[in-house]
């Protein structure tokens, strides 16, 4: 593994893939396992994805994929469709404290209905303020984040993709009447020799531009 802030220097977007090299299983699953096992507001780890490696895959999913985007998929190893949770009920939000104390999470009951309290509170405050699509969107890019960071530190390349028609990977997946929205797609493999983004160097604003201390 190498140190993160290496990993933050040399990471990049990968525009061509080579089709030939595949993700193993393996590794696969180390990936998925980023993405379980990634942070989120209260637990509440409002998201679900869907992954594909197979041409069928490919095929399946390329109809919300507009033409530039295209090749990113076609040339990749595997994909994951990063969707929201639309909607958190009661049993969802139940589920995660059945699970919490099944994992140990809770010392005593009294901690353990805190918390419970404490999630449904936040959850339901989301829903009140009507920005609860937003809200479980920016914790499913958590967890992408997470995935495209993993996936570097495994020297498997990515590429974000929100260039996608959104409603259509809704139709495709079957999500109406689920209580999902598709918010963003990675595609993963390993990069094309002749990948242009690789050798250009990296951009970011200056530490002036982005900093202010409070101290």
């Amino acid at each position: 593994m190498k140190d993160f802030l290496q990993i933050s220097k040399e990471r990049y977007t990968t525009k061509h893939y080579d089709a030939t090299k595949k993700i193993s299983d393996k590794d696969f699953e180390t990936l998925l396992e980023f993405l379980r096992l990634a942070p989120s507001a209260v637990n509440v780890q409002p998201w679900y994805f869907y992954t594909g490696s197979t041409q069928k895959a490919k095929d399946f999913i390329l109809p919300c994929i507009p033409d530039f985007n295209i090749p990113r998929v076609e040339e990749s190893s595997h994909f994951v469709v990063i969707c929201a949770r639309t909607e958190l009920n009661e049993d969802f939000l139940n589920s995660l404290t059945v699970k919490e104390e099944k994992d140990g999470r809770f010392p005593s009951e009294k901690i353990k209905e805190a918390i419970d309290s404490h999630r449904k509170s936040f959850s339901n405050m989301h829903k009140d303020l009507g920005d609860l699509k937003e809200w479980t969107a920016k914790q499913a890019y958590i967890a992408m984040t997470a995935l495209l960071y993993g996936a570097a530190s495994m020297g498997i390349d990515s590429t974000p993709i929100e260039g996608m028609d959104f409603d259509k990977a809704d139709e495709l997946l079957g999500l109406k009447g689920k209580g999902l929205k598709t918010v963003a797609m990675v595609t993963l493999g390993y990069r094309s020799q002749d990948d242009s983004n690789s050798t250009r160097p990296k951009s970011r604003l200056s530490k002036a531009q982005v900093f202010s201390s409070l101290d």
